[in-house]
């Protein structure tokens, strides 16, 4: 039988025709196939990574935003001004050295003007409209920076000597975050709002 098989194989080799081919993959064809699925692993792998990056920053700006949020929610019944003191002083009154303290919207310009901030890294924030500090948000802080604006043009500039009849308080908060390996905080998100006398 194998005899057979050897003159039917030779014979037609004999008449012109292709030997007959063994079963199997040769090298070409494997290493094709190899190339086609390594493309389509590292196609998935970079998806896998961009939808992460993705979610990362949806996760932070959804965490920004609520810690904006808590801000303004703790400022939205306050006067824009002491109630005793009045307009006598721009930022918190000597007596009002803690966020406890605070009791109008001036108080959160801070002492020099240049805002206030809560922050995790100096153990003062961030924040929550009950001004407690929320425990685990290492990395986050919020900026708050009150200004009197015109009337006619609250996206103008702060202007602390514009009469009260001719302008509203505009607060800014502004929420940063500072992962393990950045080397600055970067602004996450910035909401503002009017406060009208």
């Amino acid at each position: 039988m194998r005899d057979r098989r050897t003159n039917l194989h030779t014979a037609s080799l004999h008449q012109g025709q292709r030997p007959i081919r063994r079963a199997g993959f040769t090298l070409m064809e494997t290493a094709l196939a190899i190339v086609i699925v390594s493309t389509g692993v590292l196609a998935i792998l970079y998806a896998q990574m961009a939808f992460h990056k993705q979610n990362d920053w949806s996760t932070h700006t959804s965490t920004a935003t609520f810690l904006a949020n808590e801000i303004r929610e703790m400022t939205v019944r306050m006067p824009p001004h002491d109630p005793v003191t009045g307009l006598a002083y721009w930022g918190p009154e000597p007596n009002e050295l803690t966020l406890e303290d605070f009791d109008d919207l001036d108080d959160f310009d801070g002492v020099e003007g240049l805002g206030t901030v809560f922050s995790a890294a100096e153990g003062t924030g961030p924040v929550s409209a009950m001004r407690m500090i929320i425990p685990d948000m290492e990395g986050w802080s919020q900026v708050v920076r009150v200004s009197r604006v015109p009337e006619n043009n609250i996206s103008g500039e702060d202007d602390p000597n514009l009469p009260e009849e001719q302008s509203v308080v505009r607060i800014e908060v502004s929420v940063f975050y500072q992962g393990p390996r950045d080397e600055e905080a970067s602004e996450v998100t910035k909401i503002a709002w009017i406060n009208e006398y």
